[in-house]
C-alpha cells in the first residue's frame, strides 16, 4: 500500500508540473470547428486515399500494397488482421455516414465475402492468420487469438451496419470456434497461438526460457498477451452489443475483469506478457496500449449496461494519466511509444495509431472530467495539432506510419499489413461525432 500511495503522489506531482501553458477553455464553436476538421481529415487522409484503390477485384478482399505516393506495389500475403480491420471500417462508415452508406456497404460486403470464403478454414474451422498471395495457408495454417478477435469484430460490425444474417452467423461461428478451442477453463482468458486444428501451441509444458515467436514476431508462443486480450475485449464488446449472446456476454465480463484487474497495474500501466496462469513477464510499458485500453474498457462497460462503472473508470483514468505523466511530449505534443513505468520514455518515436487512440481516450476523459481539469482537453488539442502538422502527408495524402519525436519523417510508409484504415478511421469518426455532441449539450 505504501508503494501504491507513493506512486500516486509522484504521478500527481508530474501532472501538476504540466499545468502551465493550458489551451483556452473549449467553446461550442471550438468543438464544432474541430469536429469539421476531423471530418475533413477522415474523408481526405483516410477514406480518400484508401478507397476505392484498396478494393482487390482480382483475389478479393483488400490490398495493403501501396508506395508512399499510393501507387500500386506487388501483392503481399492476405493478413487476417488487415482484412478484418478494413471490413470493419467500411461497415462503420456505412452505419455512421448516410451520404456514404451505399458505397461503403458494398465494400463491407466485399470484405465479409473474402473473410468467409478465403480466410475461414473450411476443413478445421477458424480463420487463418495469413494466406500467401496465391491463396494458400501460410505458417502451417496457424491461427491466433489476435487475428480471430479482429475477424469477429469485422463480422459483427458488418452485421451492425447492414443486418445481413450471414455476417452475424460468421461472427458467432468464429466466437464459438475460438471459445471451444482456446478458452482457458483453469486460469481464465484465452490461449493465443493455435495449430490449424485449434490445438493450443506450447501450453502443455511451462514456456521455455527463450520461447519461439509467432510468425509476426510480436506474440511469444505459449504466453498470454495484453495486446491480444484487449482486442478480444473490443471484439466481444461489438459481438455482444449486436447479438446479446449470453456466452459472449459472460466472456465479455471475464475478459474485462482480466484486463482491468490483472493486466492493468499500478501506477497506471499494462503488463505486456504473461505466463498461462497470468504471472506477468517484465517488459516496457506501451503508452499507446495504455490509452487505447482505457477507451476500450469503457466501451465494454457501455455494452454491458454499466457506462458509469466506477472501478473501470478509475483504472481507465489512471492509464491515461500515467501516459500523460511519462509518455507525453509537452514540447511538441503527442505520445511516445514506450518506456519504463516511472522513468523517461525510451522509444520516443510517434506512431500514427498511438496518436489517434490518444484522441479517443483524451476526449473520453475530457467528457468525464473536463469540469475538474483542463489537462485532457489541452493534450487533445496538442495531439491534434501534431497529427495534422506532422503525421499527415501534405503532398500525397494519408498518415505516416511513424515520425520522429519532433515530427521529422524518415520512413514515409503509409500502407502495409499492420497499417489499415482502422485506428485513424475509427478515431476520426468518433472524434467528429463526440465533439458535435459536446457542442449540442451545452
Amino acid at each position: 500500500m505504501q508503494a501504491v500511495a507513493l506512486s500516486a503522489i509522484l504521478l500527481g506531482l508530474v501532472l501538476a508540473c504540466r499545468a502551465f501553458g493550458a489551451e483556452p477553455a473549449p467553446t461550442d464553436d471550438a468543438y464544432r470547428r474541430l469536429a469539421d476538421d476531423a471530418e475533413t481529415q477522415l474523408r481526405k487522409n483516410v477514406l480518400g486515399v484508401w478507397f476505392p484503390r484498396c478494393i482487390d477485384e482480382h483475389r478479393g478482399g483488400f490490398d495493403a500494397s501501396f508506395a508512399p505516393d499510393w501507387s500500386k506495389q506487388p501483392e503481399r500475403d492476405a493478413f487476417v488482421v488487415f482484412q478484418s480491420r478494413m471490413t470493419w471500417i467500411c461497415a462503420t462508415v456505412a452505419k455512421h455516414r448516410p451520404d456514404l452508406r451505399e458505397q461503403y456497404l458494398k465494400y463491407a460486403r466485399h470484405g465479409v465475402e473474402f473473410l468467409r470464403t478465403r480466410m475461414w478454414d473450411t476443413e478445421n474451422g477458424g480463420p487463418f492468420w495469413e494466406l500467401t498471395p496465391d491463396g494458400r495457408p501460410d505458417a502451417g495454417g496457424q491461427k491466433h487469438l489476435y487475428g480471430i478477435a479482429f475477424f469477429i469484430y469485422a463480422a459483427a460490425g458488418a452485421y451492425d451496419a447492414a443486418h445481413d444474417q450471414q455476417a452475424l452467423d460468421l461472427a458467432l461461428d468464429s466466437f464459438r470456434w475460438l471459445d471451444a478451442h482456446a478458452h482457458d477453463q483453469t486460469n481464465g482468458g484465452y490461449h493465443e497461438a493455435l495449430a490449424r486444428d485449434g490445438k493450443p501451441l506450447a501450453t502443455a509444458a511451462p514456456p521455455a526460457a527463450a520461447p519461439p515467436k509467432f510468425p509476426d514476431g510480436a506474440f511469444p508462443v505459449g504466453y498470454k498477451s495484453m495486446n491480444a486480450h484487449i482486442h478480444l475485449l473490443e471484439a466481444l464488446t461489438e459481438l455482444y452489443r449486436v447479438s446479446n449472446d449470453p456466452v459472449a456476454g459472460k466472456r465479455l465480463e471475464e475478459v474485462l475483469a482480466i484486463v482491468r484487474d490483472r493486466i492493468a497495474t499500478e501506477p497506471g500501466c499494462l503488463h505486456q506478457f504473461f505466463t498461462p496462469d497470468w504471472r506477468p513477464v517484465p517488459d516496457l510499458d506501451s503508452f499507446g496500449h495504455d490509452i487505447e485500453t482505457g477507451f476500450l474498457m469503457m466501451e465494454a462497460c457501455d455494452a454491458l449496461g454499466r457506462p458509469n462503472d466506477e472501478r473501470t473508470l478509475f483504472v481507465a483514468r489512471r492509464l491515461v494519466d500515467h501516459a500523460l505523466a511519462w509518455g507525453w511530449d509537452e514540447q511538441h505534443g503527442g505520445f511516445y511509444d514506450a518506456g519504463p513505468a516511472l522513468d523517461v520514455a525510451r522509444d520516443r518515436r510517434k506512431t500514427w495509431w498511438v496518436q489517434f487512440e490518444g484522441l479517443n481516450a483524451l476526449l473520453l476523459m475530457h467528457e468525464r472530467f473536463g469540469q475538474q481539469t483542463p489537462k485532457y482537453w489541452d493534450a487533445f488539442v496538442k495531439t491534434w495539432r501534431f497529427i495534422t502538422e506532422h503525421m499527415a502527408d501534405q503532398q500525397f495524402g494519408g498518415f505516416y506510419d511513424h515520425v520522429e519525436e519532433d515530427g521529422a519523417v524518415k520512413a514515409p510508409v503509409k500502407a502495409q499489413n499492420w497499417k489499415a484504415a482502422y485506428h485513424d478511421g475509427r478515431a476520426l469518426l468518433h472524434t467528429a461525432d463526440e465533439l458535435r455532441k459536446l457542442a449540442e449539450r451545452r
